[in-house]
């Protein structure tokens, strides 16, 4: 947990020079606003750590944030499918997407990179297809005001998306750092050929951590589709694949595999928004989000192998 400990000064740090430089931090609008915003974003970026402690790589999120906004918004609004039906669709298509990913990966021994670089360009251009490349949305919410409160909605003045970030943080925590399966997800991202021959099923573990991807991918795109309510399918998620991957780097996860933790992920998530909301506050063009974000990646990544330099000194 040291590593956990020194993310979190870090962030607390980072929050108080934040107030500091601009008092509207602490503004009780701005502070629901980046709470909402660490919760959509904490919730695909556990899927993501997830599949980095296996050694592994999700590139497709970004699209399928772009896939899963246009076929809700075509079954809410155009075919005028019942909400819960409509959310049980999209949920069943992230979690196909994360299986038919983690099948080439698993099974068939294809790269991670490989498979997950074909599906940031394959269904980016489906959504494109189905939607003739035009903007959708969901207009006032009638008749599906119930989804929409979970992604706009406040419970005891605290944003909804930040309330189911810490459930699902708190399930995947005990997934990965108290069950069987956890432990074989670290064992694999250490070694797979070890873990094999240790009686482990390493495929179907690495199935298991692209579904679990999938499936919070899933979630957090309807949250982040009824929060912008604007689907503009060829920019829609763009690059929020490197969200979840910074902020699992940042979190400690380990790009080698085999080393990383929930809490990690969340405070890594959280810093990014914060870091995120400075460059607004500060007036630095949006443009340069992507530079912030490279930068932070570069910066977790080093501080990661002076980290293990040390550790291997040590022993």
């Amino acid at each position: 947990m040291k590593k956990e400990r020194g993310i979190f000064i870090i962030f607390v740090v980072l929050c108080v020079l934040v107030s500091i430089g601009n008092p509207n931090f602490l503004g009780a609008a701005n502070l629901k606003n980046t709470t909402r915003l660490i919760g959509i974003f904490g919730i695909f970026s556990i899927g993501s750590g997830i599949v980095i402690i296996g050694r592994g790589i999700d590139l497709a999120v970004g699209s399928v944030f772009s896939l899963v906004g246009v076929i809700l918004s075509m079954l809410l609004v155009t075919h005028h499918v019942a909400w819960p039906l409509a959310i049980l669709a999209v949920i069943a298509l992230s979690l196909l997407i994360g299986w038919f990913q983690g099948t080439l990966i698993a099974k068939y021994k294809i790269q991670a990179f490989i498979v997950t670089l074909c599906g940031l360009l394959f269904y980016r251009g489906i959504a494109r297809f189905i939607s003739n490349d035009v903007t959708m949305g969901f207009g006032d919410g009638e008749g599906f005001a119930g989804v929409q409160y979970l992604a706009a909605g406040n419970l005891l003045g605290v944003p909804v998306p930040f309330l189911l970030m810490i459930l699902i943080a708190v399930i995947a925590g005990i997934f990965l750092h108290r069950s069987v399966y956890g432990r074989y997800i670290f064992a694999i991202g250490r070694n797979e050929e070890a873990a094999f021959f240790s009686g482990i099923n390493t495929n179907r573990m690495v199935l298991l951590t692209y579904v679990i991807s999938g499936l919070l991918t899933g979630i957090s795109g309807i949250l982040l589709a009824f929060y912008t309510n604007a689907i503009a399918p060829s920019s829609h998620g763009n690059f929020y694949e490197l969200y979840g991957i910074a902020a699992a780097v940042l979190g400690g996860c380990s790009l080698k595999g085999g080393e990383g933790s929930i809490a990690g992920i969340i405070i890594g998530a959280a810093m990014l928004q914060v870091i995120q909301n400075l460059v607004n506050l500060l007036g630095i063009p949006s443009s340069l989000n992507f530079a912030v974000m490279g930068i932070v990646i570069l910066i977790g990544v080093l501080a990661d192998k002076f980290f293990m330099g040390r550790q291997t000194t040590t022993k």
